[in-house]
C-alpha cells in the first residue's frame, strides 16, 4: 500500500480544488490546472481543506494508481500555489544562451545558433550568460522542457562542456594514456 497516499493533502489558503466525475480542477494565485483520473478505481474528495485519495479495490494496480493520483494532486496544488523551477547551466568556451522574444537562442558549439521555441506556460530567465531558470506551474512541462534544452548539447564526459542541470554531477573520464611512454 502506498504510504504517502494514506495521508491527506492539505490545501493552502487561496487554492480551490473541485472534483467532477473523472477530473479534478485546481485553481490558485498562479493559474489553473486540471487532471483526469480513473474514477472506476479511485475515490477523490475534499473535506476540511484537505484532499483525500482512496481506492475502491485492493488490487496491486489500483494501489499504484492511488499513489499516482495522490502525487499528481499534490503537484498540481504546489504548482498553482508556489510553482516549479529547474535551473540549467551551460559550460564551454563561447557557449551561451539568451531569450529573444518567444525563443531561446542557444550558442553551443554548432555552426549555427539553435533556436528553441518557449512553450506556452513556461517562463525562462537567464542569470547572466551561464544560468537559465525554467519555471512554470506544471511540473511535468517544466521538467520536459528542461530535458529538451539539455538534449541540445548534453555534457560530454572528457571536459564537461555542454548543458547540465545546476545540481547535476558529471563524472569526467581520463583522456588517452597510450601515447605517454
Amino acid at each position: 500500500m502506498s504510504r504517502l497516499a494514506k495521508k491527506n493533502i492539505p490545501v493552502p489558503q487561496g487554492v480551490t480544488v473541485r472534483i467532477d466525475n473523472n477530473r479534478f480542477y485546481v485553481e490558485g494565485p498562479l493559474g489553473k490546472l486540471q487532471q483526469d483520473f480513473l474514477n472506476q478505481y479511485i475515490i477523490m474528495k475534499v473535506e476540511n481543506n484537505e484532499v483525500i485519495v482512496e481506492r475502491k479495490f485492493d488490487a496491486k494496480n489500483v494501489r499504484a494508481l492511488q499513489g499516482l493520483y495522490w502525487v499528481l494532486m499534490r503537484n498540481l496544488i504546489a504548482g498553482v500555489s508556489t510553482g516549479f523551477t529547474r535551473t540549467l547551466e551551460i559550460r564551454g568556451i563561447g557557449y551561451k544562451w539568451e531569450v529573444q522574444g518567444s525563443n531561446l537562442v542557444i550558442t553551443a558549439g554548432y555552426s549555427h545558433p539553435v533556436k528553441f521555441p518557449i512553450p506556452q506556460g513556461v517562463k525562462m530567465v537567464t542569470d547572466g550568460i551561464t544560468l537559465l531558470n525554467v519555471s512554470g506551474i506544471d511540473k511535468q512541462l517544466v521538467g520536459q522542457v528542461s530535458a529538451n534544452i539539455r538534449f541540445v548539447r548534453p555534457p560530454e564526459p572528457y571536459k564537461g562542456k555542454g548543458i547540465r542541470y545546476k545540481d547535476e554531477v558529471v563524472r569526467l573520464k581520463e583522456g588517452k594514456a597510450g601515447a605517454k611512454k
